[in-house]
Parts: C-alpha cells; structure tokens; sequence
C-alpha cells in the first residue's frame, strides 16, 4: 500500500497461494489508489457534517459509516493476506489503532461527546498510502533524540534567561517579570515572534539598556537555538533519502545480477540445443 496516484506499483513475486493472492490483489495500483481516493472522500464527509443538520446529518452520518466498514473490512484483509508479519510493521500498528478508534461506539453522554471527534483520526491513515507523507514522518521521528537534545538547550537558556529577568526588571514590568512563572511565560511569548518589542520598550522605560537583554535573547533564542530543530529535522530527511537511495541501487544491482544470470541460462540453453540438433542431424 506505498504507492500514490499515477505511479505504477513494484512488481513482487508472491508465492501461489491463496495469502499471495490476496497480497497481490491489495498491493494492486487500482485497489491502492481505491483507499486513497477513500480516505481523502471521508475527510471531506467528516467536515461536512459539521456545518449541517437535520436530514443532511443524518445521510452523511450513513456515508460515513459505509466508508468506515470499506476501512474495516480493508484492513481484515490485509490481516489475513499477511498474518503475524502484519503486526511487525509499525505502520500497520498505526492504521489498525486508527480504524479502532474509529469502531468505539459514540458515547451517548455530551461530557464524553468530545471523543466523536477522535473519527477525524482515521483521515491520518493518508500517511501510510502516499509515500512522500511516510518519508516526512520517518525524517520526523528519526529527529526525535536531535529534537529532545536541542529541546533541553532552548529550556536551558529560557531558563537562565528568566532567572536574570526577573532579578532586573521585575520592579519595571511586573505585569510581565513580576516572577520567575511570569518570566518564563513572557520569553516563551517572545520566543515565538509575538509582541516582544512592546514588552521591550515597556521595561526601556524604566531601563533604556534593556534593549542589549532583549537583542541578545532574540538572537540566540529566535535565530540560532530555534534553527537548530529545522537542522536537526533536515538531518534526519537526508538520512532517509541517502536510505531509500541505497535500496534503490541494492534492487536494481539484485536485477541486472538476475537479468545476467538469465542471459547466461538462456545462452547455455541455445548452445544446448544447437548441440542437439547437430546429433540429431548426424
């Protein structure tokens, strides 16, 4: 199921039986392309049924439980065709938790209605069908332990930062660095772009230096520490690449290896012939 519209599926070589049947029938460009086209109709049918009401509720509600059963029914198949092998592939995990979160019944009481929302999910499984959107996911995870370390440096310097921000400017603005909870909030704030030369000049008010704190933290914080988690990421995309692009050459490596050994049978194969029939002849 890794293939997207438009682009002609590997050709596997599955065994005869009834389980590579059925592989192959579900790896098939047309059944692939059927869950996508699937998937993206259901995400637009689940934000319908938020802006209508009444009869049209109710008919997109049958739809949508339809789709859920094709959803359903999809993945039994797959279960089946592969076995235990289906449970070893994380993205399998993935579209199985999906599709059962969406089979809870809906709870009856509003306190719990919020957990309706949790069928929107089953939209996510467009990740595991379109390759491109698997390959930013594994780059992603594949940053995690980069992303945690550059994480505890960005908590490191708010840290320190609200410390020394407190101590200098907490009788300036005490709205914004009254304490060490209000610093951190306020440099949070500033970190992501958000009002930060308001809070300046309200502190250069009282302290016109405060500018150099306010430069200096921006600088490090907003340019250098936050940067660091796009390199980290970019990193981690590139490693995938380089990944598929060994595969990629390990594969078509395995199939000149197998075209040369072909040409090989079948050269010894005509020589075998030609042998024959010069007995023959003889």
């Amino acid at each position: 199921m890794n293939q997207v519209i438009g682009t002609p599926a590997e050709p596997r070589i599955e065994p005869r039986t009834w389980r590579g049947r059925l592989r192959a029938f579900l790896d098939q460009r047309w059944f692939v392309n059927l869950v996508l086209v699937v998937i993206l109709a259901n995400a637009l049918i689940l934000g319908a049924e938020t802006m209508v009401s009444g009869a049209a509720h109710t008919i997109l509600m049958e739809i949508d439980r339809v789709m859920l059963g094709f959803f359903v029914v999809e993945l039994l198949l797959r279960i089946v065709a592969h076995g235990r092998a289906f449970f070893r592939d994380p993205w399998n995990l993935f579209d199985l938790a999906v599709v059962g979160i969406a089979v809870l019944p809906l709870p009856a009481s509003e306190s719990l209605s919020a957990l309706r929302a949790l069928r929107v999910l089953r939209v996510l499984r467009v990740i595991t069908v379109v390759p491109s959107l698997r390959r930013v996911v594994d780059g992603l995870l594949r940053a995690v332990p980069g992303m945690g370390a550059v994480g505890a440096l960005l908590v490191l310097v708010i840290y320190v930062s609200a410390v020394i921000a407190t101590g200098l400017f907490a009788d300036a603005a005490p709205e914004y660095f009254g304490h060490l909870g209000t610093s951190l909030f306020t440099l949070f704030q500033a970190m992501t772009g958000e009002a930060w030369p308001e809070i300046a000049r309200a502190v250069m008010e009282v302290h016109p230096w405060a500018w150099i704190f306010f430069v200096v933290y921006i600088l490090v914080v907003g340019f250098a520490v936050l940067n660091l988690f796009i390199a980290v990421i970019v990193n981690g995309m590139e490693e995938i690449s380089e990944e598929e692009r060994k595969d990629d050459q390990q594969k078509d490596e395995r199939l000149d290896n197998l075209a040369a050994q072909n040409r090989e049978i079948l050269a010894e194969l005509r020589s075998l012939r030609a042998k024959l029939d010069e007995g023959g002849t003889a």
